[in-house]
């Protein structure tokens, strides 16, 4: 059995993000709808994902003062050298609408490379974390991208668009061609989760364009951690800040990237 050793850094991060995560299940045993307001088209937000945000920068703040933060909900925007990026609740619209899967995301980067994560999948008790170099892990068990090696036998995530349809056309090729040609696609509502889900072997790859740095920092890691490759949809490595992601098994990488750039090549 693999032996886990918790830095003190990642320790205070699934510590927090755990925290956090205590507080949005309590709270959403008596969520109201109308508490939902809209910060544009399709992109909600509640007071759980406010308070939640301050709990986590708080918290950061005194495990590692010398760092910046990059957060969804502006509580604090400051980039330093290093710099936690952060997802207070990914999936506000499943939360809202009582569908479990919205997690807690937490990152540490330094530049642009992402050093530590942790994805806390709120729902089903599940804390996803990694550090560079160092494995990736579930609750303490390492785990490991799956083997499955052509798109005929894998399942693929993604996330629909909300606002940005820019890119619909191509989305909507993409998909067509991924429902012919493997056993289906998924749509799960947090990207942080679609991530960690494919880093232990539960889908084989996932796409999806206009996602901030917040919804794949951490989840980036773990996947690469876990054996897994994360590009943008050009094959090259702006997936952090380039709004768009494509991640696979590693098995799956060059059938898989070779439909996503065909089909997004405009």
């Amino acid at each position: 059995m693999e032996k886990q050793a918790l830095s003190p850094l990642l320790k205070g991060m699934i510590d927090t993000a755990k925290k956090a995560g205590a507080f949005i299940r309590q709270e959403r045993e008596n969520f109201q709808y109308e508490k939902v307001e809209v910060k544009g088209l399709n992109d909600l937000v509640s007071y759980v994902d406010k308070t939640s945000e301050q709990l986590i920068v708080t918290d950061l703040a005194a495990l590692f003062p010398e760092a910046g933060f990059i957060v969804e909900e502006n509580t604090l925007n400051e980039k330093k050298e290093y710099n936690w990026i952060v997802d207070p609740l990914d999936g506000t619209t499943n939360f809202v609408h009582g569908i479990a899967c919205y997690a807690v995301s937490i990152a540490l980067v330094h530049h642009t490379k992402v050093v530590a994560g942790v994805v806390y999948e709120v729902s089903r008790d599940e804390c996803f974390y990694a550090e560079n170099g160092c494995g990736a892990w579930l609750n303490g068990k390492a785990i490991r991208v799956s083997a499955r090696a052509s798109l005929s036998e894998s399942l693929i995530a993604t996330g629909f668009p909300i606002y940005n349809f820019s890119r619909l056309e191509n989305y909507l090729s993409a998909l067509t061609y991924f429902m012919k040609h493997t056993h289906g696609l998924r749509r799960i509502g947090a990207a942080a989760a679609d991530l960690c889900y494919l880093a232990c072997g539960r889908v084989d790859a996932f796409f999806e364009y206009n996602l901030n740095a917040w919804d794949v920092a951490a989840g980036g890691l773990i996947v690469q951690e876990a054996g897994g490759t994360v590009n943008d949809f050009s094959g090259g490595d702006n997936w952090l800040f380039g709004k768009e992601i494509s991640c696979t098994n590693g098995a799956l990488l060059n059938e898989f990237n070779s439909v996503i750039q065909q089909e997004f090549k405009n």
